[in-house]
């Protein structure tokens, strides 16, 4: 390979690497968060053994609406050695974010050594690290990619990221092998489809893959010179087959579990919003990493600025893809955004109107080309000093930021307290408000529970009886029986479901009112467990 042609040309990589490692140690002091942790890890009856019965099951069969068998797998390695301590999973995520961080170095190189004139010279010139380290440090310390690296849950990304870069590199090593008369293209060619399948048995995210190599032959490649741009496509039949077979797998799961919102319910003008303003939020995110939230819901109703980013952002990109710009830049730009269109509200599950997360493949595109630019105008000593200075800037800025943000994910109380701060809703009161209820801190949980009762949207007026009845246990955990009391009657009144009758009569027993208390258990019957959020 071109980097390891050239041994002084590794250190980029173990810097890059090694520096991504240091700044994400703070998260070796996370631990699970009570968003997907829970199900992924802690309740999760896929992990729990290593054995030959069990890896049938992970490769079989979906598990909360989603085949991933490579996630699963390697969640239950986690398992398997460290149990039920966040460290090891934590740590397994770094090591994959670092590693991950060196590949684009190398992916970066590869590029470079193909595509600009002075590439080969570069590695002897006096700033041979510049346009290496900067793609790898852009990547891999950019504030964004706190979500996939300090969230378990998000093994997933790391994983897919890993196996998705990989399959590039190796692609490009298959070029350059042709182009160059070497052997071995088979091979590289092999190994780059058998890591775009690990990517998708990892995520299914990565299926755009293919279209992004037709994109890189077109722009960077130059391979249109020679060849039609329908050879181009239908070469990559294979990396299409497994893409397809996934897309109609992940359709099929999802379709099961009801992950997948309707066109009925979330009509498709929103979603063109909702995925206008993701596009916006992607981009300023991208420049100016502030006010980063790990939980970005979809607000009711939808706001007219939504709609009108999203008719900017498609004015620019139209203006873009059909000015007469390079087909670099408009390559960058179809890289950045083609990662994102699984992820956009046209394929909505969930809530979420975006997430820092989405961005992991995403951000390989402007990493790349950014340093492309910087390689192939190495030759300007100005340029490159200048490089070089905002570059030590921004790597300050982005550890400061990124190290901020890693603290968010310690507990559940720091996460939606982070969520709270940036845009506080119904749902990250409650959350929050479950989560002091669950370690005694009752009467902060009875305010949590006010104050997302006092802003209730009317998507959720309809189960507006779950907020008071969860307010009403934790005022009569703290002891307020009275307060207690009205909210499990208002509850009661919206719907007399007999758990709310059980722990309303507990209230009242507590008020010294044994008749209306014995009156409430009856009506309770044999319900007598905790409370849980209805639908």
């Amino acid at each position: 390979m071109y980097l390891l042609k050239r041994t002084s040309s590794l250190y980029p990589v173990l810097l890059v690497s090694l520096i991504c490692l240091l700044v994400y140690l703070p998260a070796l002091k996370c631990g699970f968060i009570n968003v997907d942790d829970p199900e992924y890890v802690l309740t999760n009856p896929l992990i729990k053994e290593l054995t030959p019965a069990n890896l049938l099951d992970i490769f079989s069969r979906s598990y909360l609406g989603w085949w991933m068998p490579l996630t699963w797998l390697s969640l239950a390695v986690d398992h398997h050695f460290w149990g039920l301590n966040p460290f090891g999973y934590h740590l397994t995520n770094i090591l994959l974010h670092a590693v991950n961080a060196g590949i684009v170095v190398l992916i970066v190189a590869r590029l470079g050594a193909m595509t600009c004139p002075s590439g080969d010279a570069l590695t002897k010139d006096s700033y041979p690290w510049l346009p290496l380290v900067a793609a790898g440090l852009f990547f891999g310390i950019h504030p964004l990619r706190v979500e996939s690296v300090a969230w378990i849950a998000e093994r997933k990304d790391v994983l897919n990221g890993f196996f998705t870069f990989l399959s590039l590199l190796f692609y490009l090593q298959a070029y350059a092998r042709s182009v160059n008369g070497e052997k071995g293209r088979g091979t590289y060619q092999i190994l780059s489809l058998l890591c775009f399948a690990c990517s998708l048995l990892s995520k299914s995210t990565s299926v755009v893959l293919p279209a992004i190599l037709v994109v890189l032959d077109w722009a960077l490649l130059g391979r249109l010179r020679d060849t039609s741009l329908r050879r181009l496509i239908v070469e990559k039949w294979p990396y299409w087959s497994a893409a397809l077979l996934m897309t109609f797998l992940t359709f099929l799961f999802a379709a099961q579990s009801q992950h997948l919102v309707t066109y009925e319910a979330f009509p498709l003008s929103q979603r063109m919003a909702v995925s206008g303003n993701a596009i916006w939020e992607y981009l300023r995110l991208l420049l100016f990493p502030v006010g980063l939230s790990p939980f970005n819901v979809i607000p009711d109703p939808i706001p007219v600025a939504y709609a009108v980013k999203a008719l900017l952002v498609a004015a620019a990109l139209a203006a873009i893809l059909f000015s007469a710009l390079s087909a670099k830049i408009k390559a960058a730009l179809l890289c950045f955004l083609l990662p994102l269109l699984p992820v956009l509200a046209f394929f909505q599950n969930g809530d979420q109107s975006y997430a820092d997360r989405f961005t992991y493949l995403a951000s390989l595109s402007p990493a790349v080309f950014m340093s492309l630019g910087l390689w192939c105008g190495a030759a300007n000593l100005t340029m490159r000093r200048l490089a070089i200075a905002l570059m030590v800037l921004f790597v300050l800025l982005y550890v400061a930021i990124t190290c901020r943000q890693t603290g968010v994910w310690r507990t559940p109380e720091t996460y939606w307290t982070r969520v709270v701060e940036i845009e506080p809703s119904a749902i990250s009161y409650k959350e929050r408000g479950r989560y002091y209820h669950s370690t005694g801190r009752y009467d902060a949980a009875a305010a949590d529970f006010a104050a997302a009762i006092a802003i209730i949207p009317p998507a959720l007026e309809p189960y507006a009886y779950n907020f008071y009845a969860f307010r009403g246990e934790a005022l009569r955990m703290a002891g307020r029986y009275a307060e207690a009391v009205s909210d499990f009657t208002t509850a009661i009144g919206m719907r007399p479901h007999p758990l709310y009758f059980y722990h309303r009569g507990l209230a009242l027993k507590s008020l010294g009112k044994m008749s209306e208390a014995g009156a409430d258990f009856r009506q309770a019957g044999p319900d007598t467990g905790p409370l849980f959020w209805q639908d």
